[in-house]
């Protein structure tokens, strides 16, 4: 209802939305229109490492695990996420990780669902074997 410049921002473009701008009946013409769309590229050295184990992690082996796998390999570990049983503890333990950045958080109690370990990691030159095998030390 008042004059002046108006902008829309939007992630879809204009005409996916049927969008136009009124006043008095009339299509109103941008006096400027931009549209920004990023390059998209594939990178095949990030990958992902699932990891799943119906047995109990030893919580102690587990924490010096992945302190050591994200000091030596942080850099290109870019997300890690897990859920965890752990010896001795009758709740969940959830698990999220970026670069060489960890936190776990009692993830309350496992309520029926079925115990047991899952892991991910989301990087650059991951080492599934490795990553697998050393997950497999930490078992109780």
């Amino acid at each position: 209802p008042q004059d002046g410049f108006y902008a829309a921002f939007t992630e879809h473009y204009p005409e996916e939305l049927d969008l136009r701008v009124r006043a008095g009946g009339a299509v109103i013409e941008p006096l400027l229109a931009a549209a920004y769309k990023p390059d998209h590229e594939h990178d095949d050295a990030v990958t992902s490492v699932g990891i799943e184990s119906e047995r109990a992690c030893d919580p102690r082996k587990l924490s010096e695990w992945l302190t050591k796998t994200l000091r030596e390999q942080g850099n290109d570990i870019f997300r890690m996420k897990g859920v965890f049983s752990l010896e001795g503890n009758p709740n969940r333990v959830i698990l999220q990780g970026v670069h060489m950045l960890m936190d776990a958080a009692d993830g309350g109690p496992w309520s029926g669902r079925e115990r047991k370990n899952s892991l991910v990691f989301i990087g650059r030159n991951l080492d599934r074997e490795s990553l697998t095998d050393g997950f497999a030390s930490c078992l109780a």
